[in-house]
């Protein structure tokens, strides 16, 4: 019983997530989202702005870390899960062991660029000094199909600008 109870929490976090990532899409960006939680609440949130921003840094996860930094006035997030829509790339992967996140829960897998397992596994990599227990395919589903319907659109906007 506790275990789907444990797994329901993830899934609810991770619904905060995906509204995140809504509110990527709406900006145009790619529909990425994440959210840091400490002691059951959320202390940071993040949504991608790479082309809002025109920063390469600017990804979901590392908003919600520099987000969850000031909350609790430390660059040290020991005691915290983040929650992200998309498997991490080898930067926030870094950021994440770089202020010690506990716990990072994803959605869908990244076949391209993923580092928490899919290319290679950073954030349990022992040869670093810190390492965060990873668990990915959390509402994978729903995940992925924000990111294919997102690239699908796309795709066929650039594909009838060439034909206009």
């Amino acid at each position: 019983m506790e275990e789907t109870e444990q797994q329901r929490t993830k899934e609810e976090w991770m619904r905060v997530a995906i509204e995140e990532a809504k509110k990527a899409e709406a900006l145009a960006e790619v529909p990425i989202g994440a959210i840091v939680v400490h002691q059951g609440q959320i202390i940071g949130r993040g949504h991608n702005l790479r082309e809002t921003t025109q920063n390469a840094t600017t990804h979901a996860e590392m908003i919600a870390i520099q987000e969850a930094c000031k909350a609790i006035g430390s660059w040290r997030l020991e005691e915290t899960q983040l929650y992200v829509t998309l498997e991490p790339c080898p930067m926030c992967s870094g950021a994440m062991i770089l202020s010690r996140v506990k716990e990072v829960y994803f959605g869908a897998y990244d076949p391209k660029g993923g580092t928490a397992g899919t290319l290679m596994n950073l954030l349990e990599d022992e040869r670093f000094n810190h390492q965060a227990d990873v668990e990915g395919g959390i509402l994978e589903e729903e995940c992925g199909e924000l990111l294919s319907v997102f690239f699908r659109n796309l795709r066929a906007k650039k594909k009838k600008l060439k034909k206009d």
